[in-house]
């Protein structure tokens, strides 16, 4: 009776052991600095003269926007990227704003069809 009782044991050990390295593995690659790199490299499309500049923004972003419905003005008065819950407000001494959907620079009057209104 006392092996049934060590086999369990020694199972539910093995068990919580194996699952504390896999939540381990978790937790440190959400920890790394890919992110860091991902969001200076927005920085940096955003940084341009004209928020109609889009010659930092790669080919594949670029189909993203169009498929997003970005369009540099509104169609729809009272829903523009300035009061979207997406948008990203220009960075002091910067020109444009962005979007947490795509890269590159967007103008605080555009619109996707994504737009959502900002909470409160």
């Amino acid at each position: 009776m006392s092996d049934i009782k060590n086999r369990r044991k020694f199972l539910q050990l093995a068990i919580m052991g194996s699952t504390s390295v896999v939540a381990g593995a978790f937790l440190t690659t959400g920890c790394s600095d890919e992110k860091k790199e991902e969001s200076e490299e927005e920085i940096d499309t955003l940084d341009v003269e004209s928020c109609d500049d889009l010659s930092k923004v790669g080919e594949a972003d670029l189909k993203k926007r169009k498929s997003l419905g970005y369009e540099e003005t509104t169609p729809i008065p009272d829903k523009h990227c300035s009061n979207c819950q997406l948008y990203i407000p220009p960075k002091e001494g910067r020109n444009c704003g962005g979007c947490i959907l795509f890269k590159g620079p967007v103008f605080e009057d555009g619109y996707c069809t994504y737009w959502a209104p900002q909470a409160g």
